[in-house]
């Protein structure tokens, strides 16, 4: 099935070819009993942007088109959606073939540096993007009530997911700024997962400006970097932060907050633009 899009928005002609997200497997436990589990898919799959190899990305295969289009737009090879006439996915091959309306400038000195990453999956991102940093403004008035936050978390909480399933992946989500969940996608690294979401924001024309991202796996530097680039103002993770992550946080002023489970989380940079709200909180009187 093709997806051509509204004429007017110069979407482009999508496959849809999302593949079994599971695989079973015989195991053995340690009484020697025999049983069948599953286990997440892996997959490689190789982007070529008009005939020219760019990288190979193992991933889960739930959302590849999305992730071929956020991981273009996140590394900042293709600076429009309107620039991209196809996205075509066969598993046959596993592979993508873009097709562009007018190529990418200078792509072998823009993909030849690269910086390896703490990330899993793709861990890798091409030079240049942290020269952008200094570029990037989020809006400044933006608030996240102590009440989304919660929402949030327990929507996650309650999220039919792989992970729950067969383990071993990632998830990530976008939210609106009133908890309400827009995208939620899943792949063997959180950096897939957070590209996949790009993708399709890109698709969608959706403005991160009043949005909340949330990323099962650490926030370092280049999901903080990601983030901004979508112009998202607050990254949840229930897992933690590095020292890198949280100094590009300060420096495009984004809000961090880790370990967010249950009610607790750490609020680790952009203080004022949580709302506290202290009554939702329960206090044991007496426990002196």
């Amino acid at each position: 099935m093709n997806m051509s899009g509204h004429p007017g928005r110069q979407r482009p002609v999508l496959s849809s070819a999302s593949a079994a997200l599971t695989h079973d497997v015989e195991v053995v436990d340690e009484r020697g009993r025999r049983s069948t589990v599953a286990i997440p898919a892996e997959r490689p799959l190789t982007v070529y942007v008009d005939k020219r190899e760019l990288v190979t990305l193992m991933t889960l295969g739930g959302a590849p088109e999305a992730l071929t289009l956020g991981y273009l737009r996140n590394q900042r090879l293709v600076r429009s959606i309107g620039d991209i006439v196809s996205v075509q996915v066969d598993w046959a091959v596993d592979a993508v073939a873009v097709v562009t309306r007018s190529g990418i400038a200078d792509v072998e000195q823009r993909t030849a540096k690269k910086v390896v990453t703490t990330g899993c999956g793709q861990g890798s991102v091409f030079g240049g993007l942290m020269d952008e940093v200094d570029q990037i403004a989020l809006p400044p008035d933006a608030r996240l009530r102590q009440s989304t936050v919660y929402r949030i978390v327990d929507t996650i909480r309650t999220q039919q997911s792989i992970y729950k399933q067969a383990g071993s992946v990632h998830g990530c989500a976008l939210f609106s700024s009133s908890g309400e969940l827009l995208y939620f996608i899943e792949d063997v690294g959180r950096h897939n997962a957070v590209d996949a979401i790009a993708g399709l924001m890109w698709l969608d024309q959706m403005d991160g400006a009043d949005k909340v991202f949330y990323t099962t796996g650490r926030l370092t530097s280049e999901m903080v970097i990601k983030g901004a680039q979508m112009g998202i103002p607050f990254l949840l993770s229930r897992s933690g932060t590095t020292q890198m992550g949280h100094m590009v946080a300060e420096k495009v002023g984004m809000s961090l907050l880790s370990r967010c489970t249950g009610k607790h989380f750490l609020l680790l940079t952009g203080h004022d633009r949580l709302v506290f709200e202290p009554a939702l909180l329960d206090v044991s009187p007496n426990t002196a």
